[in-house]
């Protein structure tokens, strides 16, 4: 599923037309990225939770030559699924 199906399924869902659904979804993974970029845990019950975490620098291979190169410390985001997003 994409942007644009999921826009398509929370606007049939809501009964709200697919602009607005749009800018739901927009201003929620807004808040998302905004309460991560603070270094905020964001968690939904029954669906998961997003956090931030630090990965340190480290050694890594050139795939193509062999060569060793050297990755620099990033933050990245988890996420961890809640009990409730079963399949």
């Amino acid at each position: 599923m994409n942007k644009s199906e999921l826009v398509d399924a929370i606007a049939a869902g809501s009964g709200i037309s697919k602009a607005d659904a749009a800018r739901a979804l927009d201003a929620t993974t807004g808040a998302i990225h905004g309460a991560l970029k603070k270094g905020d845990r964001v968690s939904l019950v029954g669906f998961g939770s997003f956090s931030v975490s630090k990965r340190a620098a480290r050694t890594g291979r050139n795939p193509q030559t062999g060569a060793e190169i050297k990755i620099a410390a990033k933050n990245v985001v988890k996420f961890k699924a809640g009990a409730g997003l079963t399949v």
